[in-house]
């Protein structure tokens, strides 16, 4: 009898104002900040072996702030940091368009998850995102998963875009930070 094919869950992270810290698109290594709880997050996910996967929309590419090539050198930094703090991630996707492309990588559309689900063989219905903005959490509901919205980084501003919507913008969960999403993930998986 075959082995069942066992597929893997996923927690998509957003990484600006949800591991980093915001700046205002993000332009220098120099400028990468952790923020607090994000590598004793990641080490309880990496724990329960769930895949990690960062997806960033990164539209100061084509607004022309930065380089692509700049980005892959703030990204590999940000990988190499927190593989050395122990808290490693499995795979870092970026769209570089801006929202009025139409492209199919930009969160919330699934380009991104699109391409983790084939290497990670992932679960999308078992699977999470998180994130400080509205398009975050619509990522988990457009992938079938959970979406789970926090109040870093944009946090705060994007809570007022969600009170205002009158219910059409609904968060699955909603968590202080990425530490508290996580601790929320260990609890209910």
């Amino acid at each position: 009898m075959a082995k069942r094919d066992k597929k893997n869950i996923a927690v998509f992270i957003d990484r600006d104002g949800t591991i980093v810290k915001e700046r205002h698109y993000l332009r220098k290594v120099k400028d990468i900040k952790l923020l607090s709880g994000v590598i004793k997050a990641l080490k309880l996910l990496k724990d329960r072996d769930f895949k990690i996967v960062i997806v960033t929309n990164q539209s100061g590419i084509g607004r022309g702030y930065l380089t692509e090539k700049k980005l892959k050198q703030i990204n590999n930094y940000l990988i190499k940091l927190l593989k050395r703090k122990g808290a490693g991630v499995d795979a870092l996707y970026y769209c570089p368009h801006l929202p009025d492309d139409g492209c199919i990588c930009r969160k919330p559309k699934l380009g991104m998850i699109e391409k983790a689900k084939k290497k990670f063989n992932l679960d999308l219905k078992r699977s999470f995102s998180i994130g400080d903005h509205t398009n975050d959490f619509l990522l988990g509901q457009n992938m079938g998963g959970t979406g789970i919205f926090i109040l870093t980084g944009h946090g705060k501003e994007e809570y007022i875009k969600i009170k205002n919507s009158k219910g059409k913008l609904k968060p699955d969960v909603l968590e202080k930070n990425l530490l508290t999403a996580a601790l929320w993930i260990m609890k209910h998986t």
